[in-house]
């Protein structure tokens, strides 16, 4: 009876100490290279975060481009539940989620600062999440990425006469609006940007911020660098998850998702110029022209711009809801920074 007493007494003292739900690991498929600045980092922070505040009850095995399936094909293989989640450029799935066009990178949009505002507390994500719904998919606006440069050009650009015949490595709406000027625009993957631009298979090519296109050597391709990012003035890094494994977690469990989400919100605002003015530096070292485009050339692009959205806009009901929801969002934006002015 002693023996019995005692097994069920250190029984009872493993089951306390056990933990009540068993841990989770949750694989995520990167569109991004693990180590990459600021781009890889984001989905680290996000995944070291979210084992800290569920005390590792939840945890997340990251795999870089290509580990798991191709970059451009993280969307499918997570919708399909072939890959648990993604972390991805939003734009990239613009071709089959319209509105993701929107959320990747509006030409002449918001700030990181406004969208992520617009996202996370003025019902963006609400609206792009009715499109993810038919893709099985959660939506969670993760990383906010600072405004880009517009690009790296052979030639100088003095005039929308300068842009027209260019071939150019770029996507999305800023790709057909590029498109309305003359311009043939490219989709390449990041790993090949470097030598088609360097061999003159096309003329000019933007991919990310200076911290990034300097470790791809664009700098070594062309030397004019050009401001402002007119064609993604911020854009969205996201985390998507398979609706079945969401659908899985406890609530609490998605609310810690949601926190470690909203951590690398944060992580991201505040991470993402002052590498940037260091790299610049650097590329004005080894030559590099950094110039601004000129405003006649920025009128005509936003001309063409206004006029492609206004086309998605009458294709697609989400797309047109979501834009017009952003418009009213920077508006009222806008009025309040006016009026904040200091000079």
């Amino acid at each position: 009876m002693k023996k019995m007493i005692l097994a069920t007494a250190v029984a009872a003292g493993l089951a306390l100490s056990a933990p009540l739900v068993a841990a989770k690991s949750i694989e995520i498929a990167s569109t991004y290279p693990k180590d990459m600045p600021f781009l890889g980092e984001g989905l680290k922070h996000f995944v070291k975060t979210l084992s800290e505040i569920s005390d590792g009850e939840l945890t997340g095995s990251i795999h870089g481009a290509g580990e798991l399936v191709p970059p451009l094909e993280v969307l499918s293989a997570v919708s399909s539940g072939a890959v648990d989640a993604g972390y991805d450029w939003v734009g990239y799935w613009g071709g089959s989620i319209p509105v993701a066009n929107l959320a990747g990178a509006l030409p002449f949009g918001p700030t990181p600062e406004l969208l992520a505002e617009w996202m996370w507390e003025g019902g963006g994500m609400e609206i792009i999440q009715k499109a993810y719904d038919a893709h099985n998919l959660k939506f969670l606006p993760c990383s906010f990425t600072p405004p880009e440069p517009a690009g790296w050009f052979r030639k100088d650009i003095e005039s929308m006469d300068d842009l027209n015949g260019l071939r150019m490595r770029i996507g999305g709406l800023a790709g057909r609006a590029l498109s309305k000027v003359g311009v043939t625009p490219q989709m390449i993957p990041g790993g090949e940007v470097y030598v088609s631009l360097d061999r003159g298979r096309i003329d000019a090519a933007e991919f990310s911020l200076p911290s990034i296109d300097e470790t791809i050597q664009l700098q070594k391709a062309a030397q004019n660098y050009y401001f402002p990012g007119w064609h993604q003035p911020s854009s969205v890094n996201s985390v998507i998850i398979n609706k079945k494994v969401w659908d899985g977690f406890s609530e609490a469990q998605q609310n810690q998702v949601v926190a470690a989400c909203r951590s690398t919100v944060f992580w991201s605002l505040s991470n993402g110029v002052q590498d940037q003015i260091d790299a610049l530096q650097r590329l004005e070292e080894q030559g590099v022209q950094i110039k601004r485009l000129p405003e006649d050339v920025l009128v005509g692009l936003r001309k063409a711009a206004d006029e492609v959205v206004a086309e998605e806009s009458a294709k697609d009901a989400i797309f047109k809801e979501a834009h017009e929801s952003m418009q009213v969002h920077m508006d009222r934006s806008d009025r309040w920074q006016k009026l904040q002015q200091m000079n």
